[in-house]
C-alpha cells in the first residue's frame, strides 16, 4: 500500500472530525504484499558479544530515515523500519514518523495494524496535530481496518489536546453507534484529563452526567484526574469535595497519586499545615509514601523558608531506606542555593556525586544560578570545566543560566561566546536569552548593541528556531 503524499503536509483547511466509515479524498494505491512480522519487536539490550548488531541496527535506522522521501524502496529491513519509526513516535517527531509510516506502507512485507495507527495517533495528540490525526484515521480506514475503541480513545485525545472539544465530543457520539467500540470509563478519563488541562471544569461535569447516564463508574483514575486538575487549579474546595465523594464511593479509594495531588496542591502556595494535615490522613488510610511524595515535601518546605524540616524529610528517607533520586537532589541544591547557603548547596552536590549520581542540566543550572547571585564566577569556570568532562545533555536553560552570570558579571565577550556556542549545541535562544543579553549590554552602557539585539529579536519573532539559529551567529 503507498500513502498519499497529502497525509505529511499541514493541514490548512478547518479541524474537523473524521466521518465514520468515509472514503478518503487521496488515492491509495494497492501493490502485492506478503505476511509480515507479527510483533513491533524494540532493541533490546543485548551482550557484549552482540554489540556490532546493535551498531548495524543504529547504522540501518538512520539510512530509514534517509530513505523516507523515496519511493522506490519497498522491501527493507523490518526492524530497522519499525524501530525508526517506534524512535521518531517516542522523540515526537511527528513529519518524521508520518513520513517513516509511509516508508512502511511501500513495503512489500506491510501488513496493517491498529496498533501502530493509536500510537501514532496518540504521538500526534501530543504534538496538537489533531488535523493530522484525523487524516490518519481515514488512512486506517483505507487499510481495510475496523476501527479499534483504543482507537478511538486516541482521537477522543488528539482533539482534547489541541482544545478541540466539539470535535472530541462528537467522536464519543460515534463511538457510541460502533459495535464493540462503546466509550468506556477509560475514553471518558482521557477526555477528563484534557478538560482539566485547559481549566475547562464546566465540561466535566456533563462528563460525569453522561457517564452516570450509561452506567460507567468513576475509576480511581477518573477521579485522581479531576483532583489533580482542581488542586493544579487552585480549586480547593471542589478538591476536597470530590475526595470526599471518593472516600465515600468504597470502590475508589484513595491511592499514591490522591495523596501527591493534594499535598502538592496544597504545599505549591505555601500551605504546609494543611500539606501536612492531609498527609497525616493518607497515612492513616493505609496509603503509603512514595520518593515523589518526600520530593514534593521537600519543595514545599524549601519554598517556605523550613530548612530544618527538609533535612528532617531527608533524614527520614535514610532511615526509612528510600533512596533519592536524581530529581531529589536537585530539589535540596535548587532550594539551598536560592536561600543563598552556597557551603549546604555545595555539600548535597558533592554527596550527589560520591554515591554515584550523574548531575543533569537542572543541576547544573541551580549551581550557576546560586554561584552567579553570590557573585562567586569563578566557581561557574568550574562548573563549565565540569560539564565539558561529562556526557551531561545542555539545553537553552543551561545556556541561558551561563549567559546570565557573565552578563551579571560584565564579562559581555564571554557572555557573547557561549550565545554563539548554542548554536553548536543546537539549542534555540528564547525570549530569556535575549532578555538577558538586552540587559546585561545596557548595563555596561552598549546602547547600540542592545538596541540591534532587541530589534533582530523582534524580526525573528515569527521565525522557526532554525531560523533563529542561523542568525545567531550575526548577532553581536
Amino acid at each position: 500500500m503507498r500513502l498519499s503524499p497529502s497525509i505529511f503536509t499541514p493541514p490548512t483547511a478547518t479541524t474537523h472530525p473524521p466521518k465514520l466509515h468515509k472514503v478518503p479524498s487521496f488515492t491509495i494505491h494497492s501493490s502485492k504484499r506478503s505476511p509480515g512480522p507479527s510483533e513491533e519487536v524494540g532493541i533490546q539490550k543485548e551482550p557484549t558479544k552482540n554489540l556490532s548488531m546493535l551498531l548495524r541496527t543504529e547504522f540501518a535506522i538512520k539510512n530509514i530515515e534517509k530513505k523516507v522521501s523515496s519511493k522506490k524502496y519497498k522491501n527493507l529491513w523490518p526492524k530497522a523500519v519499525l524501530e525508526a519509526l517506534d524512535g521518531a513516535i517516542k522523540e515526537k517527531k511527528w513529519q518524521l514518523a508520518l513520513k517513516i509510516f509511509g516508508l512502511l506502507r511501500q513495503q512489500q512485507w506491510y501488513e496493517a495494524r491498529c496498533q501502530t495507527y493509536t500510537k501514532l495517533i496518540v504521538m500526534l495528540g501530543k504534538c496538537r496535530q489533531a488535523e493530522q490525526a484525523s487524516l490518519l484515521f481515514e488512512v486506517m480506514l483505507s487499510d481495510g481496518l475496523k476501527p479499534s475503541i483504543d482507537v478511538y480513545t486516541a482521537l477522543v485525545s488528539a482533539y482534547g489536546e489541541s482544545g478541540l472539544f466539539d470535535e472530541a465530543f462528537t467522536i464519543v457520539d460515534d463511538m457510541k453507534s460502533v459495535s464493540d467500540c462503546i466509550p468506556d470509563v477509560y475514553t471518558y478519563s482521557i477526555l477528563i484529563k484534557c478538560c482539566s488541562k485547559f481549566h475547562r471544569f464546566d465540561l466535566i461535569r456533563r462528563i460525569l452526567d453522561e457517564m452516570s447516564y450509561l452506567g460507567i463508574e468513576c475509576s480511581t483514575v477518573t477521579y485522581n484526574t479531576i483532583i489533580d486538575g482542581y488542586g493544579k487549579a487552585k480549586m480547593f474546595e471542589e478538591m476536597e469535595s470530590l475526595l470526599t465523594d471518593m472516600i465515600e464511593s468504597g470502590s475508589c479509594l484513595p491511592d499514591i497519586f490522591t495523596l501527591n495531588s493534594v499535598i502538592s496542591a496544597n504545599g505549591n502556595i505555601g500551605k504546609i499545615e494543611k500539606m501536612e494535615k492531609w498527609y497525616d490522613e493518607f497515612k492513616l488510610m493505609g496509603v503509603k509514601a512514595d520518593v515523589q511524595t518526600f520530593n514534593i515535601l521537600i519543595k514545599s518546605y524549601g519554598r517556605a523558608g523550613m530548612y530544618d524540616k527538609v533535612k528532617s524529610v531527608l533524614d527520614f528517607m535514610e532511615k526509612r531506606f528510600f533512596s533519592p533520586e536524581v530529581i531529589t537532589y536537585n530539589i535540596v541544591i535548587e532550594t539551598f542555593g536560592k536561600a543563598g547557603n552556597i557551603e549546604k548547596m555545595d555539600e548535597y552536590f558533592k554527596k550527589m556525586k560520591h554515591i554515584g549520581m550523574k548531575p543533569n542540566s537542572i543541576t547544573y543550572c541551580s549551581l550557576v544560578s546560586a554561584y552567579s547571585k553570590a557573585g562567586l564566577i569563578t566557581k561557574v569556570d568550574s562548573i563549565l570545566r565540569q560539564v565539558e568532562n561529562s556526557d551531561v545533555v545542555l539545553d537553552t536553560p543551561f545556556f541561558n543560566s551561563i549567559i546570565s552570570a557573565y552578563g551579571r558579571a560584565g564579562n559581555v565577550e564571554k557572555m557573547d561566546e557561549f550565545f554563539l556556542a548554542m548554536k553548536e549545541r543546537h539549542c534555540v535562544p528564547d525570549n530569556i536569552t535575549f532578555a538577558t543579553m538586552i540587559q546585561a549590554y545596557t548595563a555596561q552602557g552598549m546602547t547600540e548593541a542592545a538596541q540591534d539585539l532587541e530589534n533582530k529579536m523582534i524580526r525573528m519573532k515569527d521565525n522557526s528556531g532554525k531560523k533563529l539559529l542561523e542568525d545567531a551567529s550575526k548577532i553581536h
